[in-house]
């Protein structure tokens, strides 16, 4: 199976107002924040694709067949590894990552490409994950760029948090959708970047510590920087 990645592909989009921009969400409130943010610029499609990676995939892949897009931006909520990604504070993805995509063994989790059945992991435009991070600094927000995890079980338990940590190095954040969406944006060729405000720290399901209205402010304000940068 061939690698999926994105690496090195150009998205300068800042001299080119005639691009367009795919943005996929998960839930309507993810939808409803990046909106606000974006103050109504034409550029940018923004549609809610569903919870998991499948539907995310499908959902995608669906919107790239019927329209021309030259980006699409997996945006949302997730869960913050401790130490890496404060609660309120942002992630942009370095890379995206199918965490529980491979096979238990004896010795530990093997993943697709220690299988020799693909890849895991699909690539970014680095330079500008990069530019977006900067802007975002810039504009006075927290974020950080690491690996984005997606998983189709949220992590629920300190053991599974650690062990994640240490087999994906630096990973800052898990959510349930950016592989869907990036493996869709690999098979038409578009570049894919993956955008989270964090809401809950990965480790132990704690519901009162959660806080959703503080990541979604978050998510508002990346948007707006975000259509800025692009």
């Amino acid at each position: 199976m061939q690698e999926m990645s994105n690496v090195g592909k150009p998205a300068d989009l800042r001299s080119t107002p005639e691009k367009r921009i795919l943005v996929m969400t998960s839930v309507g409130v993810e939808r409803d924040a990046v909106l606000r943010g974006l103050h109504g610029d034409s550029r940018f499609d923004v549609r809610v694709g569903g919870v998991g990676p499948v539907t995310m995939a499908a959902s995608t892949a669906t919107a790239l067949a019927t329209a021309r897009y030259d980006l699409v931006v997996n945006a949302g909520i997730a869960g913050g590894f401790v130490g890496k990604a404060d609660i309120g504070t942002l992630v942009v993805a370095s890379e995206i990552v199918a965490a529980d995509l491979g096979a238990q063994t004896p010795d530990g989790f093997l993943s697709l490409d220690e299988l020799g059945f693909g890849s895991a992991r699909v690539g970014v435009d680095t330079n500008l994950a990069a530019r977006v991070t900067e802007a975002l600094q810039a504009a006075g927000l927290i974020v950080s760029m690491g690996p984005i995890l997606t998983l189709s079980t949220v992590t629920g338990t300190a053991a599974t948090a650690e062990e994640l940590a240490t087999r994906i190095p630096g990973a800052a954040a898990e959510a349930m959708e950016g592989f869907g969406a990036a493996t869709a944006a690999s098979q038409h060729g578009v570049p894919v970047m993956e955008i989270r405000a964090i809401s809950n720290s990965v480790g132990p399901r704690d519901r009162a510590a959660w806080r959703i209205p503080d990541a979604l402010k978050a998510l508002e304000a990346a948007s707006t920087v975000l259509a800025e940068v692009l």
